[in-house]
């Protein structure tokens, strides 16, 4: 049998993952969805929980929300982004 050492986390490992893009994707898209299941739970008037909250937001929203982000990344000296929850042609800041 053999066995696997683990290396030791440190503060700068911790700092690279929290630095990667990856992560600030992943930390991103926990907000949006933070966001959705407040506005669905007021609306609904009682908490959907996050699990619910998660997959109505995939299904809805995290198509038109992945292409924004993307298009605003790639073109960040416009100084703004199209939300996907915005109308046709307005930008937020």
């Amino acid at each position: 049998m053999t066995s696997h050492s683990k290396e030791p986390v440190t503060s700068s490992s911790r700092e690279f993952v929290k630095q990667s893009s990856l992560y600030q994707e992943f930390l991103a898209e926990r907000e949006e969805i933070l966001k959705h299941k407040w506005l669905e739970s007021e609306r609904l008037g009682y908490d959907i929980g996050f699990e619910r909250a998660l997959l109505d937001w995939i299904r809805k929203h995290r198509e038109g929300w992945r292409a924004a982000r993307r298009q605003g990344l790639s073109n960040p000296a416009s100084g703004s982004s199209v939300s996907p929850f915005s109308t046709a042609g307005e930008k937020t800041l």
